[in-house]
């Protein structure tokens, strides 16, 4: 039959498997997102399927195959840039499986709900939305305990640096705090100034106490962290505070949206970096950019959302293990740059 023949009755999986050069059985896996379906098959037949405009009816492959090929992302707050980058990752991975995605957000964290209303909002999110997808990566949800969280009637994976009693994957904070920490002492600096994030936020307690317990490892003095709230200007604030100490040569931020802002109150007020001062940040997301080009732990936000998705695929085809907690901590290099340096001007007065 002609495509013109195809395009005015509707294309079916027959057509999609011929132009393709597979089975239907082929095309109906990749209509449903099952992912024991090479790469290169998998963009033949979507190929094929766009060519002919094909579109499989959601409704009946629901119906037929117990899956809708669509996944929710459960999300917060995406003003926040790691978690905005983790969405856009998982986005990404979802696709490559042949999993569309539902944006389903619960709202904004940290003060401005309580631990117990987070629950609540996220189980009526959960009931409301799992008949309409086959599974959950959760994102930018920090409680204190995971463990009242409710079962999902569908697979979930969450995305957390700390384990829960489901399957999570997350940064390695200590790790990336630690070798940050150690960059700057093996420079010569006497100590590591911190600025920390939000009390709120799980990430930024992490990060801070890996900060503590890297300068205790090294008989290091422990100064007092400065707090901020990840945006730039709560950096400069930060960075106004720690001025008044003339003691301070190296200052690690909890991100790199605070080390922008003390960088500028450092420069403004006259300081270099690194010939006065050392910053270094944490995440490297645009901080190639900022002069002098930032020193950063790297969060691998592609990978965190390949594990993501890679873990949730597997829960998904093996219903069984659901109740499975693994726990993926993906590596966080430091990426040495510009801003960091033995101490200078200040280091010799001190």
């Amino acid at each position: 039959m002609s495509r013109g023949g195809i395009a005015s009755r509707g294309a079916s999986q027959t057509d999609v498997a011929k132009l393709a050069g597979v089975s239907p059985q082929t095309v109906s896996r990749v209509a449903t997102g099952a992912t024991n379906v090479r790469p290169a098959t998998r963009a033949r037949v979507r190929r094929a399927m766009e060519e002919l405009g094909y579109v499989p009816n959601g409704a009946a492959r629901a119906l037929r195959y117990g899956r809708h090929g669509c996944i929710g992302l459960v999300f917060t707050d995406f003003l926040r840039t790691g978690e905005a980058r983790t969405a856009q990752a998982v986005s990404a991975a979802a696709a490559e499986h042949g999993l569309d995605v539902l944006l389903a957000q619960i709202g904004p964290g940290g003060p401005r709900f309580s631990e117990e209303e987070m629950e609540s909002r996220y189980r009526d999110l959960l009931e409301r939305t799992a008949p309409l997808v086959d599974g959950f990566v959760v994102q930018g949800i920090e409680l204190e305990r995971p463990q009242a969280l409710p079962d999902s009637a569908a697979p979930l994976v969450m995305a957390s640096s700390r384990p829960g009693p489901f399957c999570t994957v997350g940064c390695a904070q200590a790790e990336g705090i630690r070798a940050a920490v150690e960059h700057l002492l093996g420079l010569g600096h006497r100590t590591v100034h911190f600025v920390a994030g939000p009390e709120s936020s799980l990430q930024a307690q992490d990060r801070l106490a890996g900060w503590r317990a890297t300068l205790a490892a090294h008989d290091c003095p422990v100064p007092v962290p400065v707090r901020g709230d990840w945006t730039p200007d709560s950096g400069y604030r930060a960075a106004e505070e720690l001025l008044a100490d003339p003691d301070v040569t190296a200052v690690l931020t909890a991100n790199d949206e605070m080390a922008a802002g003390v960088m500028r109150a450092f420069h403004e007020h006259g300081l270099s970096v690194p010939a006065d001062i050392s910053v270094v940040g944490f995440d490297d997301v645009g901080a190639e950019l900022l002069w002098p080009r930032l020193t950063t732990v790297r969060q691998d936000f592609e990978g965190i959302g390949r594990h993501l998705i890679a873990e949730l695929a597997e829960l998904m085809d093996h219903p069984g293990e659901m109740g499975r907690a693994a726990h993926v901590l993906v590596s966080s290099p430091l990426v040495v740059r510009e801003s960091t340096a033995a101490p200078g001007r200040r280091g010799a007065s001190a």
